[in-house]
């Protein structure tokens, strides 16, 4: 059984997120609470596996929230709800220690998924703001994203590619932008992932959002 805790300023949203989990038979809502603030102290003294959690909240929003989470000594997995213009804060809580995000339009069963996702271990990025995301980290890392692959023993073809992953670009636009075959492209994620230590491209997307 998943324990999740709903978290959101809006009454009527986490009562209908609260029945619509609910439904799932592996899900459990441990409780509700209206910030990131209350969300920490509540993590704190109960046991939380997963926290569905808006953004934009008062008093202490969704990227103070995930801070605070992931400051405790048991974190519990963090799931962003947002909506496209929430690009600035989407990045703030990835860098502070969100899991994935998801937009606010999605069915339930794309909710309920993405908690089962990030409480196995895995992150979750919505593709259709991958790109402008990256851009906006690019801007604000203030320090060379290549040299920091580099660390982590990839070459600059990999680098590449771990970017071109980032912005949503599949392996045949990657092999495309770069002269190579989609099998080369290929081979080169496989040993990324064994260097890296991840499992697929959407953690290969995360940890460079994430330099």
């Amino acid at each position: 059984m998943i324990r999740v805790l709903v978290v959101d300023d809006d009454p009527f949203i986490r009562e209908s997120m609260r029945v619509i989990l609910s439904l799932d038979p592996e899900l459990e809502v441990v409780g509700v609470c209206g910030n990131g603030k209350e969300a920490a102290e509540f993590a704190l003294l109960q046991q939380v596996d997963v926290v569905l959690m808006d953004i934009r909240m008062p008093v202490c929003d969704g990227v103070e929230g995930a801070k605070l989470l992931r400051s405790l000594d048991r974190p519990p997995a963090v799931l962003i709800l947002t909506t496209f213009d929430d690009d600035e804060y989407i990045a703030q809580a990835i860098r502070n220690g969100a899991n994935g995000y998801l937009l606010k339009n999605v069915p339930p069963s794309r909710i309920i998924s993405g908690i089962k996702t990030v409480h196995e271990g895995s992150v979750l990025i919505h593709p259709d703001v991958a790109r402008k995301l990256v851009g906006m980290l690019d801007a604000t890392r203030g320090g060379d994203p290549g040299k920091a692959l580099a660390i982590q023993g990839l070459t600059q073809t990999e680098s590449q590619i771990v970017r071109l992953i980032s912005e949503g670009q599949s392996n045949k636009e990657i092999a495309a932008a770069l002269f190579l075959s989609e099998g080369t492209v290929k081979n080169y994620i496989s040993d990324i992932l064994s260097k890296l230590e991840l499992r697929d491209r959407t953690q290969i997307a995360i940890y460079y959002l994430k330099l």
